[in-house]
């Protein structure tokens, strides 16, 4: 009985070790999480001209790269500015929402804001903590409508006064930068230092029937607070040696080429001479020319930016547009485009300047900020073409100055 005992007893201890020697069952491995679905952004259309720069790609990247809820699709149409109004203005009128931001040309904003396409943009300025007055102020003017603005800027363009500065005294030099100067002060520098150094006119500029006479009067007008004043002067110009025979027909390229050919000591144009006169192939060179603000102030051109109202995506459409026109996409614009920054706190960062010398010229910076917009109308066109009509008759010869006077200013009305 005893020996049976302890059979069992070894028994149970055998199994007892076995038992705690056993490897434990691994327990089942969990099953990973699925990942989560990749969000699919939301697409904003663009409606833009074609860059010839990378300006445009790398916004557009920039953008796409930061933001996680929003895509932004640049929509090139064509680089005919007519054909692209009627395309956008077909689209808008219809109601449709293809595109979400669009870029207009200055004269346009009138137009489209009058007729209740764009959508107003002050609450967005507030709430970024902008002000207007951070913006150029022709190209915010040029988006103003019945006090509410309706664009920001793209970028800018204006017309300046270029001078040769080493034909004109540094006292005059000085004076024309500073902007303190008049109509009458330039005609008669014009007339004092014509033909120094080569030259054939004093001062040379855009009065054909074109576009480009309402940007000039619009200057000579201080933006059409002296009509009468301002065509009186623009026929003394005319009519003055100091301007050639036939300045009834000039346009930017004829007067660009007087001056760049060293025949005219002055010349009202845009920013585009400066590259050509930078680039060293004119006989005139860069060391030769001076830059200022006209009188009345400077027309702004170039670009602006709005909102379709008809847009189904407006949150992404207003941070798209609040990245463009603020520092960081007016900053790509002006450093790899050497577009002008609408974004008046980059006319001082160190990186702009670099990409584009002109900015840093203290008669340059002094036009810039005197910019004036064209009539801001809903019948933009209709009211360029009597402004051009009834000043070139009296300039011609073959209309009355109160008659012009009359028309011009019924038609601001």
């Amino acid at each position: 009985m005893k020996k049976l005992l302890a059979m069992v007893l070894v028994l149970v201890m055998v199994l007892a070790v076995g038992c705690q020697s056993a490897p434990k069952e691994a327990p089942a491995a969990a099953e990973p999480a699925p990942a989560p679905a990749p969000v699919e952004k939301v697409t904003i259309k663009f409606a833009v001209q074609a860059d010839s720069t990378d300006a445009l790609n790398q916004i557009v990247k920039a953008y796409n790269d930061s933001n996680e809820k929003f895509q932004v699709e640049a929509v090139v149409m064509t680089n005919d500015s007519g054909n692209m109004h009627d395309q956008l203005l077909n689209s808008m009128s219809s109601k449709s929402g293809e595109y979400d931001v669009i870029s207009m040309d200055v004269v346009w904003a009138g137009e489209f804001a009058a007729a209740g396409y764009l959508e107003p943009l002050d609450t967005l300025i507030k709430d970024k903590g902008w002000l207007p007055t951070d913006f150029n102020a022709g190209s915010m003017a040029s988006g103003k409508y019945k006090g509410k603005n309706y664009v920001l800027p793209y970028f800018s363009d204006l017309g300046f006064l270029y001078f040769r500065k080493d034909i004109v005294s540094a006292d005059d030099a000085s004076k024309l930068q500073s902007g303190q100067y008049t109509w009458a002060d330039l005609l008669k520098m014009a007339e004092g230092y014509m033909g120094q150094k080569g030259t054939k006119y004093g001062h040379v500029y855009q009065s054909k029937q074109y576009e480009g006479l309402t940007c000039n009067l619009n200057e000579f007008t201080a933006n059409w607070t002296d009509i009468k004043g301002g065509l009186e002067m623009m026929s003394k110009f005319e009519k003055s040696k100091a301007t050639p025979e036939d300045i009834l027909v000039y346009t930017e390229g004829e007067s660009q080429a007087a001056f760049t050919n060293g025949e005219s000591v002055f010349l009202r144009n845009w920013p585009y001479v400066n590259g050509m006169v930078a680039s060293g192939e004119q006989p005139v060179k860069a060391d030769q020319v001076g830059f200022a603000p006209l009188p009345g102030g400077s027309t702004v051109g170039g670009w602006i930016l709005g909102i379709n109202a008809a847009s189904t995506k407006m949150d992404g459409a207003k941070e798209f547009l609040a990245f463009i026109a603020g520092p960081e996409g007016q900053k790509i614009n002006a450093t790899v485009g050497s577009y002008m920054p609408g974004f008046n706190a980059l006319l001082t960062d160190k990186d702009v300047l670099t990409a584009n010398a002109l900015l840093t010229d203290p008669g340059f910076q002094n036009a810039l900020k005197t910019t004036i917009a064209r009539p801001v109308v809903a019948n933009y066109s209709e009211v360029s073409d009597t402004i051009q009509i009834k000043a070139h008759e009296y300039l011609s010869g073959n209309g009355k100055l109160d008659d012009a006077v009359k028309a011009i200013e019924e038609k601001l009305k």
